[in-house]
């Protein structure tokens, strides 16, 4: 029987880029979407804690399926084995590219 496979997903919520891993993604119904689904946490079996694992932990707890908008996505990766979940901030001189709304396509007013 072969193995499920893993992905990594990382992608922007908020503030913050978010790196998670789970066994099942595809492509929404919901147009503009991508589905993720059975997150994949590391097990409670060292001492130490990580803040970043707990915070991940604590905000995906009780989540059956997560829909992620596409333009907030970065990468997905299908991957051998998990790693370490990781929540980064980004910095304010980071380059963020944000999905053009519908005003920044809108033509400016005419001066005649």
């Amino acid at each position: 029987m072969s193995e499920k496979s893993i992905y990594k997903i990382i992608f922007y919520n908020e503030a913050e880029v978010f790196e998670v891993y789970a066994r099942d993604i595809y492509q929404s119904e919901m147009y503009g979407f991508v589905e993720v689904e059975e997150f994949i946490f590391g097990e409670r079996t060292q001492v130490i804690v990580d803040p970043a694992e707990e915070k991940l932990k604590a905000a995906f707890s009780g989540v059956k399926r997560s829909y992620i908008p596409m333009q907030s996505i970065i990468r997905i990766d299908q991957v051998e084995k998990e790693g370490q979940v990781k929540v980064s901030d980004i910095k304010s001189n980071d380059k963020v590219a944000n999905f053009p709304s519908r005003n920044s396509f809108s033509p400016k007013p005419r001066k005649d």
